[in-house]
């Protein structure tokens, strides 16, 4: 994937695109932290395998390592994904329309996921808080689930800072259709710049 998708052509060097570069910066480190946590249940699932075969013997908390470890790499990627618009989203009735209509809808939708990941965010933070707090673990292999629980409410909060700055690139499209798209996803359909010149 090209990692320049959201942050607009080379030479776009106002404060949106600089803050989008940093950011995506950031958000590439998590989905590089969630690749690791997949690439380690891999490893863990090839380990258990072998040695049930061979030596019938099961890693000692082997289920519960992966319960904890699924937080890290459903959630920490999730702001890249939206990044580059590969988030799992209803595009039919949006790949349709063209220009300012569009961006107006986008923008619509993208306000209603901050409301709705910022109701998230407030949920899993007071779970985390709580789990924290009671020290609740596992129960086969008494792990703390804290740090896994504690993935959740950053991960959330990555996405919805994502989502303002698609939120702010939107609004600008609006003013402006024919600028240059700048923190925003591709269009749908994975084309370039054609919603950005037949505005309205």
């Amino acid at each position: 994937m090209n990692a320049q998708a959201s942050s607009g052509p080379v030479g776009e060097t106002g404060p949106l695109s600089r803050f989008d570069a940093i950011f995506s910066r950031i958000e590439s480190f998590f989905a590089f932290v969630a690749a690791l946590a997949i690439f380690f249940v891999m490893m863990v699932g090839i380990a258990e395998v072998v040695l049930r075969t061979m030596f019938n013997y099961s890693i000692f908390g082997y289920l519960d390592v992966i319960e904890l470890t699924m937080a890290v790499f459903a959630f920490l990627s999730a702001a890249y994904c939206q990044r580059f618009g590969t988030h799992i989203r209803m595009d039919l009735v949006v790949s349709l329309l063209k220009g300012r209509v569009q961006h107006i809808v986008e923008c619509f939708a993208i306000a209603v996921a901050l409301v709705a990941v910022a109701i998230l965010i407030k949920a899993t933070t007071d779970h985390f808080l709580r789990s924290y707090n009671l020290g609740d673990s596992t129960i086969d292999a008494n792990l703390v689930t804290w740090p896994s629980k504690m993935m959740i409410p950053i991960g959330l909060s990555l996405l919805w800072l994502r989502l303002l700055l698609n939120f702010v690139g939107f609004l600008r499209l609006i003013v402006h259709p024919d600028a240059a798209r700048v923190a925003v996803p591709p269009p749908p359909g994975g084309g370039h710049g054609v919603s950005d010149e037949e505005h309205v």
